[in-house]
């Protein structure tokens, strides 16, 4: 599994360096259901899904959406949990709704579908690529913010809590940026490994075992994330 640890509910390392949260439990539970034995690479977020792409991975899992362009380049599981973007300001900031947004620096992962959408034109409902600052990860996003270097975060509303209870000064705007569902990629045309772990995953949903694995993380008043 190729990954991008810096996305705390879903995958971080733990003052040993292994890699835990959400994403791991849920492919150890398919290595062990598959018999296999689960090796997981950190690396950065594009990074991760080359792997799965090229095959230095099997699968690739780091809170990754389903959206057309990676479906070119990959083939998707069924969706295990879904993923609410959400907008992190300072306390007391004038941007207290998602137009307010217009003409601010705003600060996302690289690579992910929250750079995405808002580094698209204003006229496809984003905020043009000059306004967007891509970071290799959340943490350091929200380190700039905190230094006045950005105006705002856009990630997703699991980790997005996570840095705000770990960053006094911090809140989240109450409107939902966007609304997204994560899968597991595989490399394309790799059919019987998709067809394996999506048998292991619809076996997982079924027993309760995805449910209990995000509920161990993600309590249920908070919203999040709930497996499908």
């Amino acid at each position: 599994m190729s990954t991008n640890a810096a996305f705390p509910p879903y995958e971080s390392t733990d003052d040993s360096g292994n890699v835990v949260g959400i994403d791991a439990d849920i492919a150890a539970a398919i290595a062990e259901k598959l018999g296999l034995k689960l090796q997981i690479d950190d690396m950065d977020f594009d990074g991760a899904l080359a792997a799965a792409q090229s095959g230095k991975s099997d699968i690739v899992m780091a809170g990754v959406t389903v959206n057309e362009e990676r479906q070119l380049v990959l083939d998707f599981t069924d969706t295990y949990a879904n993923g609410v973007q959400v907008v992190i300001v300072p306390e007391g900031s004038d941007i207290t709704s998602i137009e307010d947004m217009q003409g601010k620096r705003i600060g996302t992962q690289r690579g992910t579908t929250g750079y995405i959408l808002c580094s698209s034109p204003v006229e496809d409902g984003g905020f043009g690529e000059e306004n967007v600052v891509p970071y290799d990860d959340a943490i350091a996003a929200v380190k700039a913010l905190k230094n006045g270097q950005i105006d705002c975060v856009v990630i997703d509303n699991a980790p997005a809590q996570e840095l705000v209870k770990a960053n006094p000064g911090l809140t989240t705007l109450e409107t939902e940026y966007a609304n997204e569902k994560y899968a597991i990629g595989v490399a394309k045309g790799n059919t019987a490994l998709l067809d394996a772990v999506n048998g292991a995953l619809k076996e997982l949903m079924e027993d309760g075992t995805i449910q209990s694995i995000i509920d161990k993380y993600i309590p249920a008043d908070a919203g999040s994330a709930e497996a499908e």
